[in-house]
């Protein structure tokens, strides 16, 4: 049993988590989360994009969110990283390290990784 203290602290840290995955800040990154998505493994992808994010202290400029089947199921996981006056990126066969490569180099450096976008496969 846990004392309230621990579960106060539980949910603080699990607060930011959360305003972080439903911020409207300019900046959104999407995780395809359907069946496929997840079986391909988006939610460790999923994860380490909400902790990086969290980490670079980025939580007041990105938004980390998922949403269902983005209708390419064999380039799972797919994440698309959507910023204001850019064409969207899409990300496939994202990796927890494909995804934290994304956050340092387009997020925080503005390139897209474009070794792992759809438009290079």
């Amino acid at each position: 049993m846990k004392t309230l203290e621990e579960l106060a602290a539980i949910r603080d840290k699990m607060k930011n988590k959360v305003a972080i995955r439903e911020g409207t800040n300019e900046t959104r990154i999407v995780v395809g989360m359907a069946t496929c998505g997840i079986a391909a493994g988006a939610r460790p992808v999923l994860n380490a994009l909400v902790e990086e994010v969290e980490k670079e202290g980025l939580t007041d400029s990105v938004t980390v969110s998922q949403t269902g089947c983005i209708g390419m199921c064999r380039l799972e996981p797919i994440v698309e990283v959507i910023k204001p006056g850019e064409e969207k990126v899409t990300y496939i066969k994202m990796t927890a390290d494909k995804a934290r490569e994304v956050i340092e180099k387009h997020i925080k450096g503005g390139k897209p990784v474009v070794e792992y976008t759809i438009g290079n496969n």
